[in-house]
């Protein structure tokens, strides 16, 4: 190949299948393994898609799609930092920074058409929740595992002791980001509390 763009591109598109790789807490809803980064950008994707219909004024459901497909790939190098590891979260935003130049910078940035800044910039905006197109992709972000302990009968809350406070913390963007998916969520917390899925 002698296109140096198109090299770029697909030797981006290689790298990237290493986010199959990284494994999440997160337990698939049929609890028979844990899910990967991949799969769980792609269930966010489908979220977005599916419920367009709750996004708040101004939301670009567009914008929102390719945020959330590209939100994880800094994981490749950065690894998943489970949410409820504080340990973890102290040098999350370094590690993140690094993989974001190196992965983002394997796309062209030639021509006046910089793919590596662009999706970078969409990493950013996610990253800043600035916008509510950033803070309606974080909701999504935020239910996605809600849904798969609601499912798993509190996989992951049960293995690591995971209380109702700490979910609630953990869910409060989701009151600004999606207010109309706000009741859900506050329904399956108590239902979950309920059901001794998750420590009250």
């Amino acid at each position: 190949m002698t296109n140096q763009r198109l090299q770029q591109q697909i030797a981006f598109v290689v790298e990237i299948d290493r986010l199959k790789q990284v494994l999440r807490q997160t337990q698939l809803m049929d609890a028979s393994r844990r899910e990967n980064s991949a799969e769980h950008s792609w269930h966010l994707a489908m979220m977005v898609l599916v419920l367009a219909e709750y996004a708040p004024a101004g939301v670009d459901v567009q914008h929102a799609m390719h945020q959330v497909l590209i939100h994880d790939l800094v994981e490749i190098d950065a690894g998943d930092t489970f949410c409820y590891d504080t340990a973890g979260h102290h040098d999350k935003a370094d590690r993140e920074q690094r993989a974001a130049d190196r992965i983002f910078g394997l796309l062209p940035t030639a021509g006046g058409n910089s793919q590596s800044d662009r999706l970078r910039q969409l990493w950013d905006e996610f990253e800043a929740q600035a916008t509510p197109t950033a803070r309606f992709a974080a909701a999504l972000d935020r239910i996605q595992p809600l849904l798969h302990n609601w499912q798993t009968g509190g996989g992951t809350w049960k293995q690591h002791g995971i209380c109702r406070a700490q979910v609630m913390q953990r869910m409060a963007p989701v009151e600004t980001g999606a207010p109309a998916l706000w009741p859900f969520v506050l329904g399956v917390i108590e239902d979950c509390v309920t059901a001794g899925y998750l420590q009250s």
